[in-house]
């Protein structure tokens, strides 16, 4: 597929979303504190020159940091227009399954080669961010065995590719303002593997609806419809097929038996990736929920918007503190305004 001026100009501005996958990555969800609205804009308008700064001394690391800013906070950083689909997440209560609607004004989706290079800058803004924010979920992902999952199976291998990942991930003229800008939705999941390991592989494989070993997409005839796979294909009316572009790395922490997958994706508008839930979650007419969440369980769920690259190096003004009214002049007790006086 070619790549026309259209993409050659959203890729030019947008945050580094379309890079491939890297080895290490840590994920900041932060809440801002009270008043802490100043030192946050400073710190997103300097995030460009701290990651400089540590990549500059890890050559090859690659590092890179994708900031992503949610609804409620949009309006206390910023005046001027919003995001036109900016909004919080919307939570999904199904009658089995359930994805919740979790805290978080800021995504800080940090990526690099090594996770040294992630450490350092994740402390850098952790460090610019004391007193004023509140990390409430940091996640340590790391790339696992041939891109699989701690299930055992391949992640991302349906990401578009080339103009069509700029397509499906980047705001093109729809919103011009914002051209160039993300959706992102993330959800922690947690994984059952003594329940999903005590499956036999052909079981599990019609949970995914692919093969575990060679990553091969099961025929139509083959795949049950409340597979992963059939579940997550969503086709509009005109027969479009319409796509997300994911960043998933797995997580865990063998002490604490915690084995999971943080989910992230990408997408121009969030109605593809919030109709992908709604389908696991809800279900469908061809089936009652996904599969995988008789043994993946999300534990947290948020909607932020990245903005192009250059929209944190140039921050809009922030919003117009609210007008203090002037007292109301004090009564002298008989009725007058206590002004002067008439003789």
């Amino acid at each position: 597929m070619s790549v026309g001026p259209r993409t050659l100009s959203i890729m030019s501005e947008a945050q580094q979303i379309l890079d491939p996958l890297t080895r290490a990555a840590r994920f900041l969800v932060v809440t801002i504190d009270d008043g802490g609205e100043s030192s946050v804009r400073e710190l997103l308008a300097d995030l460009s020159g701290l990651r400089r700064s540590v990549g500059f001394r890890v050559p090859g690391a690659d590092l890179s940091c994708v900031t992503g800013i949610g609804s409620a906070a949009w309006d206390r950083l910023f005046a001027g227009p919003r995001p036109a689909e900016l909004h919080e997440f919307p939570g999904f209560a199904g009658p089995r399954h359930q994805a919740p609607t979790t805290p978080g004004d800021l995504l800080f989706h940090i990526k690099a080669e090594a996770q040294d290079a992630c450490f350092e800058l994740a402390m850098a803004i952790g460090e610019r961010l004391r007193g004023a924010a509140t990390i409430v979920d940091e996640t340590v992902g790391f790339r696992y065995f041939e891109q699989r999952d701690l299930l055992g199976f391949v992640d991302g291998t349906e990401n578009p590719e080339g103009a069509f990942a700029a397509s499906t991930a980047l705001i093109g003229a729809e919103d011009a303002a914002f051209a160039g800008g993300s959706y992102v939705v993330v959800q922690k999941y947690l994984h059952d593997l003594e329940a999903w390991n005590a499956l036999p592989v052909s079981e599990q494989e019609r949970v995914i609806g692919r093969s575990k070993l060679g990553d091969y997409e099961m025929s139509d005839a083959e795949k049950p419809l409340n597979s992963h796979v059939a579940v997550n294909t969503l086709i509009d009316p005109d027969g479009t097929q319409r796509q997300i572009l994911r960043a998933n790395m797995p997580f865990g922490s063998v002490r604490e038996s915690e084995f999971g997958t943080y989910y992230i994706a990408y997408a121009a508008t969030p109605s593809v990736t919030e109709r992908m839930l709604e389908r696991m979650f809800l279900g469908s007419d061809e089936a009652a929920y996904d599969r995988i969440l008789d043994f993946s369980t999300p534990i947290t769920g948020t909607l932020f918007f990245t903005p192009p690259a250059g929209f944190l190096d140039d921050l809009p003004d922030p919003p117009t503190a609210p007008a203090v009214p002037e007292p109301a002049p004090a009564s002298s007790g008989d009725g007058s305004l206590g002004i002067g006086t008439l003789k």
